[in-house]
């Protein structure tokens, strides 16, 4: 996703918070991570033509600026939904179901592990431990974790974050 608006003076105001936020920073050693984070959390993910004004703003190459975004997982370079669904893929989660868990949501949400359904509602991800496997298979809605689960409970789960829209 790019800036649609026209000329310099759309592209100044498109970009004026980043120029805020590097100039909080301005001063501060290895502070390519905080910018970055502030302006994710600003926009939701980091476009590709963002990361090259930070680079450009910073001195530094885009290579350099991209490196960073694609090496850790917090940062993203695709729009996510409102709601992130992370379904725990670990050892205990999966011996008690929860692939066909993760397979229930694909089908219901009509999109695949690492997508976003098109309403901009839901991203779907996999990860390796949530760190609670005593309630497995589990997964967590933003930050509400949901333990014990069966495929049945998939519709319940949705439905219940729909209606937070």
């Amino acid at each position: 996703m790019s800036c649609q608006c026209k000329g310099e003076a759309g592209q100044g105001k498109k970009y004026a918070f980043i120029d805020r936020i590097i100039e909080r920073h301005k001063d501060e050693k290895g502070s390519m991570i905080p910018i970055l984070h502030e302006v994710q959390q600003e926009m939701g993910y980091l476009p590709e033509d963002v990361q090259a004004y930070i680079a450009q703003k910073l001195g530094v190459p885009l290579s350099e600026v991209y490196g960073i975004v694609t090496f850790y997982a917090l940062f993203n370079t695709k729009p996510k939904g409102k709601h992130k669904i992370s379904i725990c893929l670990g050892t205990a989660c999966y011996v008690r179901g929860a692939g066909k868990i993760l397979e229930e949501f694909e089908k219901q949400l009509n999109i695949k592990v690492g997508e976003t359904t098109p309403d901009g509602l839901f991203t779907l991800e996999g990860c390796r431990c949530l760190g609670a496997c005593g309630l497995a298979p589990v997964l967590t809605v933003d930050e509400h974790v949901h333990g014990r689960l069966k495929t049945s409970d998939v519709a319940e789960i949705i439905a219940q974050y729909k209606e937070e829209k």
